[in-house]
């Protein structure tokens, strides 16, 4: 598990977000993620695409256009922007039950990416026209003599206006609710879980605001609501169907990873204590001991772990991560290449394996380190981490044009943009002309809003420049 920079568009998404100013309860879910690390998780990731796409296709959405984030905050919380980015805390993930309660709520925050539901503009503008109207009235009131009066409107106004915005945004959810269920159902999903998970926390509903978590700050909980959706749930085709034994085993083992790679070792080695034998168990056992720093215990448990699933990538990834990160790149680079082999369409285990190549500081392994990193930037091009490393590599070999390209990559991933066409230009001067490395460098820097004409005047003044340094 890694916390990880996310790629340009989810970096530019929250900006939007974060950046408009309110006075309403709700861009604070964005705001807050936005300050959080993000989460990236080959297994885990896996995981929740496996179960919610099929769920995206029936809602009407292309799955691959719908970017979901874990984001790494012990609230509970979810959202869902315009720019179908969907971000599900921690927090939230570890406080479901079961399987269907998670699946259910990433169908609701869909339903708001289909529904184009956009708090910033709708909820803001509801609560504009019963402000400024209250406001006009107050006004309407001290003109004609009645001061007090017109002292109680306008002071009543945010209030008003707040009001309105939340019937907004009620209906908003309800809608989202709906949407969501009948998606559940088309892919032949349960919606009871959806149901569940507003019942686990019906008594939010009383809870004055500073007391709420903050979804359902965002999103307002009522009994209504819980019950307009009970119905059409019940009453539908697959309401009965039980999760499956499979999924059931997914959801404890997402959860127990999380649990471990984010809690205290201790707490974790207490919610899972070596007389569990279960395999959540002894996964987490295994990251507790490798983040307490007892290597030995971890690495057997994971050795363990991998003769009892030989085949699986994840195993040999945690392996790898002891290994590395006890200070031993060159034996960690076996267990990341098999991680490689079992799951060649992954480019964090890619990552992985040639961050490893990298720093055992051989100019053989660096080469293939060049090979693995540049498989990853194809499949992620917004891949920060695969951009700086690759660039680390690049540099260990004394190609300064590739490397500085590779740097306005990794800036220009980050949604940096100034940064990036500097490192462009510096690797447009190097790199030769015409080849494609040099051709990406000129569109990094065209993507500033420089023109074509603005680089030829660049290359004219290096020319005239160029003799007077010779002489």
């Amino acid at each position: 598990m890694n916390w990880l920079p996310r790629p340009a568009s989810c970096h530019r998404a929250l900006r939007r977000l974060t950046g408009a100013a309110t006075a309403l309860v709700a861009l604070a879910v964005a705001g807050h993620a936005s300050a959080q690390s993000v989460i990236r998780d080959t297994e885990i990731e896996g995981v929740i695409r496996e179960w919610s796409d099929p769920v995206f296709d029936a809602m009407g959405l292309v799955p691959s256009d719908v970017e979901v984030l874990l984001i790494n905050d012990a609230e509970l919380n979810a959202f869902a922007t315009r720019g179908r980015i969907m971000g599900i805390n921690t927090g939230l993930i570890l406080r479901t039950k079961t399987p269907g309660e998670l699946l259910g709520v990433m169908a609701h925050e869909a339903g708001h990416i289909k529904n184009r539901h956009t708090l910033r503009d709708g909820a803001q503008n509801a609560a504009k026209q019963p402000f400024f109207m209250t406001m006009a009235l107050g006004a309407l009131a001290i003109a004609a003599g009645q001061p007090g009066a017109g002292a109680a409107l306008i002071g009543s106004s945010q209030y008003f206006g707040t009001l309105d915005a939340l019937r907004y945004m009620q209906s908003q959810e309800g809608e989202a609710d709906l949407t969501g269920a009948r998606a559940l159902e088309a892919a032949g999903q349960s919606g009871r879980g959806l149901v569940e998970f507003f019942e686990n926390f019906r008594s939010q509903e009383v809870f004055s605001d500073s007391r709420r978590y903050p979804y359902f700050r965002s999103h307002p909980l009522s009994s209504q609501r819980i019950e307009a959706l009970r119905r059409p749930v019940e009453a539908a085709a697959h309401y009965n169907t039980p999760e499956s034994p499979e999924r059931t085993a997914q959801h404890a083992l997402i959860l127990a990873k999380m649990r471990a790679f984010m809690d205290q070792p201790n707490a974790t080695l207490r919610a899972y204590p070596e007389s569990d034998a279960s395999l959540p168990a002894r996964y987490a056992r295994a990251i507790a001991w490798y983040r307490a720093g007892q290597t030995d215990k971890a690495l057997s448990a994971v050795d363990a772990l991998i003769a009892g699933d030989v085949s699986n990538p994840y195993y040999w990834e945690l392996k790898g991560q002891i290994l590395f990160e006890e200070g031993r790149p060159a034996d960690a680079i076996a267990a990341h290449a098999e991680s490689v082999r079992l799951k060649p369409d992954a480019p964090l285990l890619r990552v992985n394996l040639g961050h490893a190549l990298i720093e055992t500081g051989d100019a053989g392994n660096i080469a293939e380190a060049v090979n693995q990193l540049k498989r990853a930037t194809v499949a992620e091009r917004d891949n920060t981490m695969a951009w700086r490393l690759l660039a680390q590599a690049y540099a260990a070999q004394g190609k300064e044009g590739e490397a500085r390209l590779a740097s306005a990559e990794y800036h220009f991933a980050a949604g940096q943009e100034e940064q990036a066409t500097q490192f462009a230009l510096r690797a447009r001067s190097i790199l030769d002309p015409g080849s494609m490395e040099w051709r990406r460098a000129v569109d990094i820097v065209l993507a500033s809003g420089a023109t074509p004409d603005d680089l030829s005047d660049l290359d004219r003044r290096e020319a005239l420049r160029r003799p007077a340094t010779l002489n």
